[in-house]
């Protein structure tokens, strides 16, 4: 901050992410003692550009031994709920990758959990999202990773290796679908939208389910689709491919990254109630024009 109106000091340290360039102003002239790097960015830069391309090889991963798969490869974590040795494979694959570029940050993964509790930064993996579909030999299954900083997501891409569509987006700029900018749809009705939704409620024979509001939604759109990873319905929404989305029953690590390119594509990402406590109360997600219309079957 200035000390007068002549003059003026900034001063910083050599920190963990580089060194900071300081500078003073003396008379209204600037004089440069270092140059000043701001970590924050400097380290979103190479984020988003290391994230895209592990999201890539673990694609790759998915991609490859989705042909092999062995009944012997398949475990339930109940009835209806599969996971394979393979989602285990690529999850460790993104561990190990992210231990050695940042050894410092946290990482939360779907099959092993939370290691560590002492960084600023947080890795969420679901090294596959909608691994019913990778089983059965059908494309529409992705890996998702998202990066947070101080409990705000800063970068996040998602990745559906056998449609070969990379959805990213970071907190500088807009969401990208294989490099190209994407925006959500313009739809500003009901009847002319099509959606999308998904019954992890069922997989966890809860209670109370999604089976109402489809039935209550359904008949007022023009069509519903059922894909099967909650990551792609959420990207689809930001480049405009469905106009909404909801689900119940939902994990973080399930919707953190699409709920993030979502919002970077100009869309809307709320609970059932209109509030930010998604997952747990519900998602709810489309664009702006029918965010409103949509949450009214929640009522």
């Amino acid at each position: 901050m200035c000390e007068s109106s002549y003059c003026g000091k900034f001063h910083t340290d050599k920190t963990d992410s580089g060194f900071l360039w300081i500078f003073t102003f003396e008379k209204k002239k600037l004089i440069w003692d270092s140059s000043y790097i701001n970590p924050h960015i400097e380290i979103g830069v190479r984020l988003i550009e290391f994230l895209t391309d592990l999201i890539q090889r673990a694609g790759t991963i998915c991609k490859t031994e989705q042909n092999r798969l062995l009944p012997s490869d398949v475990g339930f974590k109940n009835r209806k709920d599969l996971v394979t040795t393979i989602d285990k494979r690529v999850e460790d694959f993104i561990i190990e990758n992210i231990r050695i570029k940042y050894p410092g940050h946290d990482i939360l993964g779907e099959e092993t959990g939370r290691s560590g509790f002492s960084s600023d930064y947080l890795w969420i993996i679901d090294p596959i999202d909608g691994t019913t579909s990778f089983l059965h030999q059908q494309p529409f299954y992705s890996v998702s990773i998202a990066v947070r900083h101080e409990d705000r997501t800063i970068c996040a891409a998602v990745f559906a290796p056998r449609l070969d569509e990379l959805f990213y987006a970071d907190q500088d700029g807009g969401a990208f679908l294989n490099g190209g900018p994407i925006h959500v749809s313009t739809t500003d009705t009901l009847i002319n939208s099509v959606m999308a939704t998904g019954f992890a409620c069922l997989r966890a024979d809860a209670e109370h389910n999604n089976l109402p509001y489809f039935t209550k939604i359904v008949p007022q759109l023009r069509d519903i689709r059922r894909f099967g990873s909650a990551a792609i319905d959420l990207c689809y929404v930001a480049c405009g491919k469905l106009d909404g989305f909801w689900e119940m029953n939902l994990n973080p690590y399930d919707i953190v990254a699409g709920a993030f390119i979502v919002e970077k594509a100009g869309g809307k990402v709320c609970d059932f109630n209109g509030d930010h406590y998604f997952p747990e109360k519900g998602i709810v997600s489309a664009n702006p024009n029918l965010i409103e219309q949509l949450l009214e079957n929640f009522k």
